[in-house]
C-alpha cells in the first residue's frame, strides 16, 4: 500500500468538501484579549478574537497569572511523574478541595483535560459495573461518545433534551439492570440547555445514575459559577458533575466531582488518570485562583451576558441569522462548508476578525455555521465592527444569490 498517497486521497477529499481544517496562527495578547497577533507567514495583522472559549478572559486575569508565577517559582515547571507515583503537589490537592466545595459535593477529581475526564470516567463507570446500560443524548460531546465506546457496555442514543424518549428507552430495560444516564447542559454548538431538573426525575423514577457533563457552564452560570445545575438548584441530584478548567476558568484540565466513593472508584480503576503524568503544579494554582476568584465575583458573568444580548439584539437588527438560545454562545447560521470557509476568511483577511468556521464533523452537514462567543472584555465598539461586516459581507452573499 502507497500510505503516503492515501494519507494525501483522504485530505484532498476534505478539501473538496470544504472540510479542510486550517489553524489561524495567533498569539493573544494578555491583558488586552479579544486582541491578539495573527501570523500569517509573511507579515502579521492585530485583529480581534471572537470565537474563544476563554468565555470570561480570566486566562488574562491577574489574579490567575500571579498565582501561577508563584507556583512555577515554588515547584518548578512539572509535576514529576503521575499521581500515583510522585506527581500529587499539593495544589492539586487544594484545586480538588475547591472544585467539591464548588459543587457541594464530596470529593473531586482532577484529569489533563476535560476531553479525557469524559472518556476516563465514562469508560470506568460503564465499564466496571456489571451489566451497565448507557442512555446517552443524541447530541453528546465526542468524548463521551468515545467513552461510552471503549466502555463495552450497551448504549442506547434517547432524542436530543427530551425526558419521555429517554423514559420510554429506560423503561424497555429490565428494572434490576444498572442504568446510567449522560448528557450536557450547555451543548457547545447550538448552545441549548438540558431540562436538566426533568432528566434527573426520569432517572430516579427508573433507579439510574446521572452524568451531567458542565463543560460549557462552569464558571458562567450560578451564584458561585458551579453550573447550570448550581444555578438550578439540583447539583445534589447528580451521580457526577463533570466540568473543565479550560473554558470559563482560564487555564487547562478537566475534573468530575461526586460522592467520595464514586471519585475513589475511577481514581483507582480509570486507566486514563493512573497513567497520564499530573498537571504542572502552576496549571493547578491558575485555576485555583481563577474558581476561588469566580466565586465571589460577578462581574465578569453579568458583563459577558449583556454582551450576549446585546450582539444578539444587533444581529437582529441587521437580519442577521443566528440560532435562538438561553446561552451564551451565538451561533451564525451559514448552511455551506465552503461558504462558511469564505466568509471566515473574509471577515479575516478584511475586517481583522477572527471567527472559526464550524464544519462537519463537528456540526451535521447542512447546518455549518460561525460559532461567536462574546466576552466581558468585548467593547461595544467590538460589537459594532462586527455586526457591521458580517452585514457587509450578507449583503453581497444576497447580491450574488439573486444574480
Amino acid at each position: 500500500m502507497n500510505y503516503e498517497q492515501f494519507f494525501r486521497k483522504q485530505i484532498d477529499g476534505l478539501r473538496r468538501e470544504g472540510n479542510y481544517r486550517v489553524f489561524a496562527d495567533l498569539e493573544r495578547q494578555a491583558g488586552s484579549f479579544p486582541r491578539a497577533t495573527h501570523h500569517k507567514g509573511v507579515g502579521e495583522a492585530q485583529i480581534r478574537v471572537w470565537c474563544s472559549n476563554d468565555y470570561l478572559c480570566m486566562g488574562q486575569h491577574p489574579a490567575v497569572i500571579a498565582a501561577m508565577h508563584e507556583a512555577l517559582d515554588r515547584c518548578g515547571a512539572g509535576a514529576g511523574g503521575t499521581r500515583n507515583i510522585a506527581g500529587t503537589n499539593h495544589y492539586h490537592v487544594m484545586l480538588e478541595r475547591e472544585l467539591a466545595d464548588l459543587h457541594g459535593t464530596e470529593a473531586a477529581l482532577l484529569f489533563n483535560s476535560g476531553y479525557m475526564s469524559n472518556w476516563a470516567t465514562l469508560s470506568t463507570l460503564a465499564g466496571k459495573i456489571p451489566g451497565c446500560v448507557v442512555l446517552s443524548d443524541e447530541s453528546n460531546h465526542a468524548s463521551m461518545i468515545e467513552g461510552v465506546r471503549h466502555s463495552r457496555a450497551e448504549k442506547r442514543i434517547w432524542a436530543h433534551n427530551d425526558p419521555e424518549d429517554l423514559r420510554r428507552k429506560l423503561a424497555q430495560l429490565d428494572a434490576a439492570v444498572p442504568k446510567l444516564v449522560a448528557f450536557e447542559s450547555v451543548y457547545s454548538m447550538d448552545g441549548d440547555i438540558a431540562p436538566i431538573a426533568e432528566i434527573c426525575d426520569v432517572a430516579d423514577e427508573f433507579g439510574a445514575m446521572t452524568y451531567l457533563d458542565e463543560v460549557h457552564a462552569v464558571g458562567l452560570y450560578g451564584p458561585r459559577g458551579g453550573g447550570v445545575s448550581e444555578r438550578e438548584g439540583v447539583a445534589d441530584r447528580l451521580t457526577v458533575i463533570e466540568g473543565t478548567l479550560a473554558k470559563a476558568f482560564g487555564v487547562v484540565g478537566g475534573y468530575i466531582a461526586g460522592s467520595a466513593s464514586m471519585c475513589d472508584f475511577v481514581r483507582s480503576f480509570a486507566s486514563g488518570f493512573i497513567f497520564t503524568t499530573a498537571l504542572p503544579p502552576a496549571v493547578a494554582a491558575g485555576a485555583l485562583a481563577s474558581i476561588r476568584y469566580l466565586k465571589g465575583s460577578q462581574t465578569e458573568r453579568k458583563q459577558q451576558q449583556r454582551q450576549v444580548a446585546r450582539l444578539r439584539h444587533r444581529l437582529d437588527a441587521v437580519g442577521i441569522p443566528h440560532y435562538d438560545n438561553p446561552s451564551h454562545i451565538v451561533p451564525v447560521m451559514v448552511g455551506d462548508p465552503v461558504l462558511c470557509k469564505q466568509i471566515s476568511d473574509r471577515l479575516l483577511d478584511d475586517f481583522a476578525i477572527y471567527v472559526q468556521p464550524i464544519n462537519y464533523p463537528t456540526v451535521p452537514r447542512g447546518t455549518e455555521r460561525l460559532r461567536i462567543t462574546p466576552s466581558p472584555m468585548h467593547s461595544d465598539a467590538d460589537i459594532e465592527h462586527l455586526v457591521n461586516a458580517l452585514g457587509t459581507i450578507w449583503s453581497e452573499l444576497s447580491v450574488l444569490k439573486a444574480a
